[in-house]
């Protein structure tokens, strides 16, 4: 039951049948007919815009469309009133039974209250972290990983069929660096001392990789030119980071569906194979690039180039896929990798990645749709920095990595379920501050507090019933404008889903749950004054148990909504 997916059809209907009987022109477009929460709660429970999108096609006073729909609306026994306001918008107002209805189909759906087949079981691929194997995960990459995690879940619930995706940077020239790195920790394992060049990674979180190399080779390796290890320390190294980012991932409870390796991309023809594709359609020629824009270093000189025609397809300009010396651009394995992802067959792709990809996006997006010939969508969304604050003060963690602060360091000092919520309560492109002594408080200015704790108030009060022998009872009882005002809330929630579900923008989730419990608790606290309104009625079980209907429907949508999130919705706060 979407409430607000029902009115637009009752509303597409009359519409419908006033053109059926010459009230308004054939061949009008309904499409863009909404009905939606009005900004003003004080005009009704819902709005349309039906007679101000169609005047114009109509060639009719808005006015006088909804003068026209109106009665037609009200002769529905789920509305109320239908007013006409300001040049021609139509506020609703429902009937009172519709919330008890609502609450009823709530309890009934229970988790699956929400749920929309938007999708279609569309295939979408979400493709997110893929940080380089060189160490374990650091700050920045936790809030792309709980995003895309969010947003995997967020169009599972929504009807599509998902696939998450980490794609392996092991082909690269900083694999090599790792190798090396881990040789080092390997020579200090045999008690020599190790040479950390510039340029090599620091870290101790090799130390247990350079011993556990000692224990596979012994010191077969010792005093050996690179050309005899570097390949299988290489691949060693790859395994040993892998396993620990897998791990890290695991702690913050996300799970990966499809790891793809950039290294195997390389001397199999996929490459070639993904360029000679280009080729075949027109997009691949030789030639010269502008100089950089800017100030053009010294050192630059025009020279021909194998180059991908990506303005042909929305990009700034041309980009390069061959070096002069005949070897890849970094460039030319994401192409190679996304026309696997192509030839898959997903209907949508999504790929999530750090700020400082922003340049990146247009090529990748030029790649697929080249690729797919426009048929395949593809969705880049940029994750912008976090700062690690404590009281308003920039906050510095001890650093086990050597350099920077692990994911394990955040989630260890915050939790899982905390972390998670905290990353999602700002738009992805916007910055966002993780305040250490914010996400302690018990406060409303603490919304993963805020949120549990109505979870938490509800199952508490739930336990009661039950050690009071109370038989449960579907059917609520729903008198005050408090109680009312709940019931709209929980009315939004299949309509948020598709919003959030449509943008990619699963903090929209978080920012419900918020607006939810928010008037979960002003209710509570109602009921501090008012004892008729408490969910528990000393000496009356009947009404308890109505009373315990409304607030059992929260507690599906938070549990459902933090779900999404990959939160463990709280049983009790301590």
């Amino acid at each position: 039951m979407n409430i607000f997916a029902d009115i637009r059809t009752l509303v597409l209907e009359n519409l419908a049948a006033m053109t059926g009987e010459g009230a308004l022109p054939e061949g009008l477009d309904f499409s863009a007919v909404a009905v939606e929460p009005p900004r003003d709660a004080g005009h009704g429970d819902m709005a349309t815009n039906a007679a101000m999108v169609l005047a114009k096609p109509a060639r009719m006073a808005p006015r006088a469309i909804a003068e026209a729909l109106a009665p037609r609306l009200t002769a529905d026994p789920r509305v109320e009133t239908a007013e006409v306001a300001g040049p021609g918008f139509l506020n609703l107002r429902l009937a009172p039974d519709v919330w008890g209805s609502l609450v009823q189909h709530i309890l009934g759906q229970s988790a699956d209250y929400g749920r929309s087949n938007l999708g279609a079981g569309q295939s979408v691929n979400v493709e997110f972290v893929s940080a380089n194997p060189t160490g374990p995960m650091h700050v920045g990459h936790v809030r792309g990983a709980v995003f895309g995690d969010a947003l995997a879940s967020l169009l599972a619930f929504a009807g599509y069929a998902v696939t998450r995706e980490y794609y392996i940077n092991d082909g690269g020239a900083q694999v090599d660096v790792l190798a090396r790195s881990v040789y080092e920790r390997y020579r200090e394992a045999h008690g020599l001392s190790p040479e950390i060049a510039e340029g090599l990674y620091p870290g101790d979180y090799l130390v247990p990789v350079g011993e556990a190399l000692k224990e596979k080779y012994g010191d077969s390796l010792l005093d050996k030119g690179e050309q005899y290890w570097l390949a299988d320390v290489r691949e060693f190294a790859t395994e040993a980071m892998m396993a620990m980012i897998r791990a890290d991932l695991a702690q913050l409870g996300v799970k990966m569906d499809v790891y793809s390796s950039e290294k195997a991309l390389y001397g199999t023809g996929k490459i070639e194979e993904a360029i000679d594709e280009l080729r075949s359609k027109g997009l691949i020629y030789e030639g010269l690039l502008e100089p950089p824009k800017g100030k053009v270093p010294d050192d630059w000189e025009p020279r021909e180039q194998t180059l991908f025609r990506s303005t042909a397809h929305g990009d700034d300009v041309d980009r390069p896929v061959m070096k002069s010396d005949g070897s890849w651009t970094y460039f030319a394995p994401d192409i190679a990798y996304h026309w696997d992802k192509v030839r898959r067959g997903f209907d949508q792709l999504i790929d999530v990645l750090g700020a400082d990809h922003g340049g990146y996006a247009k090529r990748i997006k030029a790649v697929v749709s080249a690729l797919s010939d426009g048929r395949v969508p593809l969705d880049v969304k940029l994750i912008q920095l976090v700062k690690l604050m404590k009281n308003g003060e920039p906050f510095k963690m001890s650093k086990r990595a050597g350099t920077f602060v692990t994911l394990r360091d955040v989630v260890e000092q915050a939790g899982a379920d905390v972390t998670r919520f905290v990353m999602l309560t700002r738009k992805n492109d916007a910055p966002l501050e993780f305040d250490f002594a914010r996400i302690l408080e018990q406060s409303k200015d603490n919304p993963v507090f805020y949120v549990q704790y109505a979870h938490a108030r509800i199952r508490s009060v739930l336990r009661k019933s039950l050690e009071a022998g109370l038989h449960l009872t579907d059917v609520p009882l729903i008198e005050d404008e408090a109680e009312v005002k709940l019931a709209k809330r929980l009315a939004e929630w299949p309509r948020l889903v598709e919003i959030a579900a449509r943008g990619h923008e699963p903090h929209r989730i978080a920012f419900y749950l918020y607006d939810l419990a928010s008037d979960f608790h002003a209710l509570w606290n109602r009921g501090n004054d008012q004892p008729e309104l408490r969910f528990l009625q000393e000496g009356d079980p009947a009404r308890s148990a109505a009373k315990i209907a409304l607030p059992r429907a929260v507690s599906v949508v938070i549990s459902a909504g933090l779900g999404i999130l990959g939160v463990t919705p709280a049983e009790e706060m301590r």
